[in-house]
Parts: C-alpha cells; sequence; structure tokens
C-alpha cells in the first residue's frame, strides 16, 4: 500500500483495531491505536525501518489493504486487539504471541471468585500439565502490554469490585474492602451482587458491551420499579462510567464521592545547557504537600528541549492510571508550555485543565495562564506547588550531575 491509498480511507481519530491484510485477504498484522488516524499513517513516515523495524517494513510491503475497527475507548481496544490476535494468530504478531510478559486476566471458579493476572507462558504449562493451584472459569488474553492491562484492572476495579489473588490475606483483603474494591463475604447479601460484577466482568472482557449495557439498564430500571432508587442510581452511574470509561479521571473521581480531596499536580525540568536532563511530579492534596506521591523521570532523550521533556514525561504519567489524576496540571512556561501539555492530554484523551504559570526576569512568577476561575480559587496553591516542583527538579537535576561527575572523574 502507499501513503496516497492510506489518505482516501477516511481514517477516524479514535481508537480502535486496525489489520494489515495480503492479496488473499489474509490478516498480516493486528495494531491497536489511540488514534487510528495518527498510528495507521505513521506506518508509511520516511524513517519506517529505524522507527518499526525489518520485520514491520516487510509486512507493508507484502499488505494490499487495511481494515479498521473503531472503539469506545482504549480499554476496549486493548481486549479487541487481544481477542482478533487470538483467532487470527497473524503472521508478524508472532513477536508478541511469544512475548514472555504477556498476561492473562483469570475469573476462578469457586464461591467467591478471585480476579488477577498471571503470565500466560506459567499458565498455559500448568494448564496443559493439570498443575494449576485454582480452578478457572475463564481466561482472557493474552495482552502483551502488562503495564496497560494492569491499569485496565485497575479501572474495572473501581467499576466492577472484585477479590483479587492475594485477598485470602485478611490484611490485604480488608484494605481493598475498606475502599470498596473487595466484597464483604461476611456479608451473604453482598453475594448476588459480587456474582452479578463478575458476570459483568465476564461480558466486558468478552467485547459484548452492548449487552453489559443492555443488562445494567435493565437492572436499573427493575430497581427503580421496586423503589430502590439509590440502588437504581448506582446503576446509572455505573452506564455513565462505561460511555466514558476512557476518561480514566472521571472514573476515579466519581468513585471517590464526596470524601475526595482536590488534588493538584505540577511539572518541571531541570537540565544543563541539554545534559542530566530530569523531570519532576509533584503532587498536593487538600491544600497539603503529599510527598509520598512525587516522582522524578529521567528524560530518555537528552537535549536542551524542555518542551520536549514535558510532553515526555506528561505522557509517562499518563501511563500510570493507577495513580489518581488531578483536577488540576501545572506547568513552568508561557502559552508554549500550556498548548504542549493540553497536546498531550488531548492526544490521550482526558479532560485536565492545565495552568502555566510564567516567571520574570528574576524567576519570580509574574501571572497565571488557563482556567480564571481555577486561577482565582487556587492560585496561592498552584504558585507554591509550582515552586515545589521548581525545588524537587534542580534537587534531582544535581543528584543526577554528581553522579555524572563521579563516574567520569573515577572512571565509573
Amino acid at each position: 500500500m502507499t501513503s496516497k491509498q492510506i489518505t482516501k480511507l477516511n481514517l477516524p481519530d479514535a481508537p480502535g483495531i486496525y489489520i494489515f491484510r495480503d492479496k488473499s485477504k489474509r490478516p498480516l498484522y493486528i495494531g491497536r491505536a489511540t488514534s487510528l488516524s495518527d498510528r495507521i499513517k505513521s506506518y508509511f513516515g520516511f524513517d519506517l525501518l529505524n522507527a518499526r523495524g525489518p520485520r514491520i517494513v516487510d509486512m507493508i510491503t507484502k499488505s494490499r489493504s487495511i481494515d479498521f475497527q473503531k472503539t469506545e475507548s482504549v480499554l476496549e481496544a486493548i481486549i479487541l486487539e487481544s481477542q482478533m490476535i487470538k483467532r487470527y494468530q497473524p503472521f508478524y504478531n508472532i513477536d508478541d504471541r511469544d512475548d514472555k510478559s504477556s498476561q492473562y486476566v483469570v475469573i476462578t471458579d469457586e464461591e467467591w471468585p478471585r480476579v488477577f493476572l498471571v503470565r500466560a507462558r506459567d499458565f498455559d504449562q500448568a494448564l496443559k500439565e493439570g498443575s494449576l493451584e485454582y480452578k478457572p472459569r475463564k481466561y482472557f488474553g493474552p495482552y502483551t502490554e502488562g503495564k496497560l492491562i494492569i491499569g485496565a484492572l485497575k479501572i474495572l476495579r473501581k467499576l466492577f469490585p472484585f477479590k483479587d489473588k492475594k485477598s485470602r490475606d485478611p490484611r490485604h483483603d480488608a484494605f481493598y474492602r475498606s475502599m470498596g474494591m473487595s466484597p464483604d463475604i461476611g456479608n451473604r447479601e453482598e453475594r448476588q451482587e459480587y456474582n452479578q460484577n463478575i458476570n459483568y466482568l465476564i461480558l466486558f472482557f468478552e467485547g459484548k458491551k452492548k449487552s453489559l449495557r443492555l443488562k445494567i439498564k435493565k437492572e436499573m430500571n427493575s430497581l427503580a420499579g421496586q423503589l430502590k432508587f439509590e440502588l437504581a442510581e448506582r446503576s446509572k452511574r455505573l452506564l455513565y462510567a462505561l460511555d466514558h470509561i476512557n476518561d480514566i479521571a472521571l472514573i476515579q473521581r466519581q468513585n471517590s464521592g464526596l470524601n475526595r480531596q482536590f488534588r493538584i499536580e505540577a511539572y518541571d525540568i531541570a537540565h544543563l545547557s541539554g545534559k542530566d536532563v530530569v523531570g519532576a511530579m509533584v503532587v498536593s492534596v487538600g491544600g497539603e504537600f503529599a510527598k509520598n506521591q512525587y516522582r522524578r523521570f529521567k528524560i530518555w532523550r537528552q537535549a536542551n528541549d524542555d518542551q520536549a521533556a514535558l510532553a515526555e514525561i506528561l505522557y509517562r504519567r499518563l501511563d500510570h492510571s493507577e495513580w489518581a489524576y488531578p483536577d488540576i496540571i501545572v506547568v513552568d512556561g508561557n502559552h508554549i508550555q500550556l498548548h504542549s501539555a493540553e497536546n498531550v492530554l488531548k492526544s490521550r484523551r482526558v479532560s485536565i485543565p492545565v495552568i502555566a504559570v510564567t516567571k520574570n526576569v528574576k524567576h519570580k512568577p509574574e501571572k497565571l495562564l488557563g482556567h480564571p476561575e481555577l486561577i482565582r480559587s487556587h492560585g496561592k496553591d498552584i504558585i507554591a506547588l509550582n515552586a515545589e516542583a521548581h525545588r524537587f527538579a534542580i534537587a534531582y537535576h544535581r543528584a543526577r550531575s554528581n553522579k555524572s561527575f563521579i563516574d567520569v572523574s573515577f572512571g565509573v
């Protein structure tokens, strides 16, 4: 195929899966994308060999057509991609099938089913030998990107609370039960609701979201008819969350309820003329610095490019869907940094307001750019956290610089 043929496909800027096919319409390669348009077009760039490697270049030369299927969220694309690869076993996905990090989502067959991840190779071998320590009711996958499926399970657990592999440890289970993410087995009334959650999870991993929505809607109407309005409202919120499942921040906010405290994250970059480039993320919760949630980033591309470094750490931060999403993101700079951060969020279809702190020649805050209402109500916290991000980034940069100096001086 050629880039001219690609332009005729009217590729959507939406998540989904894509299939490269050969002249006989057989699938050569199946992939997943946050943006189908951007991802498919990337296969026809000038630097394909360096970007993708010889295997993918060979696949492109043999492909004659491309199909795609939109999904409502990246999470659904992850699940659909796994189903399609398992069904068709495309030749150029062979490296993914053999990946040692591939994992299954397993749902056990027991009174209170557990849901957890297990390495695909270990599971397949144990299943073949009959040495599994549990009886699987269902298993889905394999999923090749461990971090993504771990994040996906954490999102789904907020929607459909379940017991995990370690739930037989009373302390572990009590922790998740306190957050409403594991049922109380001492409460027999929860048994029916829990089995319902497990059935909902199965439908989701089977890619039957329409059936899942119909079941939840039917349950909501039944509860309303029984005048159980609180339970019916919970089903309504669940339907809404399913329709917006790609907005992880929204799901986290809905499930944390009224007790959730306002969260702000601030980011800064530090380097010396493009050397020892690092990034920092600092957090405040309820107006207090949450130092146990600070994070440091060693920037992969060592260059004098603050904008690119900021984009990198934001992308890497967004990969961690298990971290609570903030109500505000604060960046250091002007409209350039503001728009750069907004573009990263837009590319991941995450809606979080961004505030930029612009400094004067003395490196003191001069003005704040972004949402006026948020600036009025949280301006002091934003400025304080921006200063903390700068301090934290500088400290990390100095530590890296000192290590580099020692390594060079002593020939390490």
